[in-house]
């Protein structure tokens, strides 16, 4: 059986990676529509042509605030797509999708979309909604596809990740538990007794946990494993 890259298990946010918004709250939002056939896309253009929170962007034209990204389903090649523009640029993007299971939502997770609206919801309205959460550097996920989720990720972590000593959250359960006694305030010293490891492994883990993240030191892995929930 092969086993699939560890998914991101968040949506993209501004305070991840990218840095908070300086969004102005009166600057329109530059978008571009991408879509898989005309129809798709035209449709999707004149209902935000006419807002004026909203900049529409040619296909042509780089850099957008904002990838809507029209699709029937979250197959490679929108997959492909979403990690280009994650890779490539600053843009967020919100995946218009017709329908989408559990697997696709852990995908579109790993590729860090920002937001997800069903084709049926996608009214003008909700669409400058959850664009101008997005550009904002918040999330969006409909209630019953954040259950989804939450489900697929509990059963990929129990029967694919876990018996293979592997994580979703990118932290072993050492490296979260030893995370965690030290924001409880135990040294390395400390930890190592406890756990029952040498304080050499202790250094060691905190020290892969600093090199993956790329942080300076030991306050700012515990400040990160706290703000991103994963201790």
């Amino acid at each position: 059986m092969t086993v699939a890259p560890e998914p991101q298990l968040r949506f993209v946010s501004g305070t991840h990676g990218r840095g908070p918004s300086t969004l102005s709250s009166t600057e329109p939002i530059t978008v571009c529509v991408r879509a898989a056939d005309p129809l798709s896309r035209a449709g999707i253009v004149a209902q935000l042509g006419p807002r004026p929170e909203v900049r529409l962007l040619s296909r042509e034209e780089s850099s957008p605030g904002v990838l809507l990204l029209v699709t029937d389903v979250v197959d490679d090649d929108v997959q492909v797509q979403l990690r280009r523009t994650q890779r490539t640029s600053e843009t967020r993007t919100v995946l218009v999708a017709t329908a989408i299971d559990g697997q696709q939502l852990l995908n579109a997770a790993e590729c860090g979309i920002g937001g997800i609206i069903r084709r049926a919801d996608a009214t003008p309205e909700h669409l400058v909604e959850v664009v101008t959460s997005v550009a904002r550097g918040q999330a969006h996920l409909p209630g019953d596809l954040l259950a989804q989720f939450l489900s697929e990720f509990t059963r990929v972590q129990q029967e694919v990740l876990a018996p293979r000593g592997l994580c979703a959250t990118r932290l072993s359960p050492r490296e979260r538990e030893v995370l965690r006694r030290l924001a409880e305030g135990q040294d390395t010293a400390q930890i190592a007794e406890s756990l029952s490891f040498s304080v050499r492994t202790i250094k060691n883990t905190l020290q892969k946990v600093m090199i993956r993240y790329q942080l300076p030191n030991r306050t700012a892995a515990v400040a990160f494993a706290m703000r991103e929930g994963l201790i």
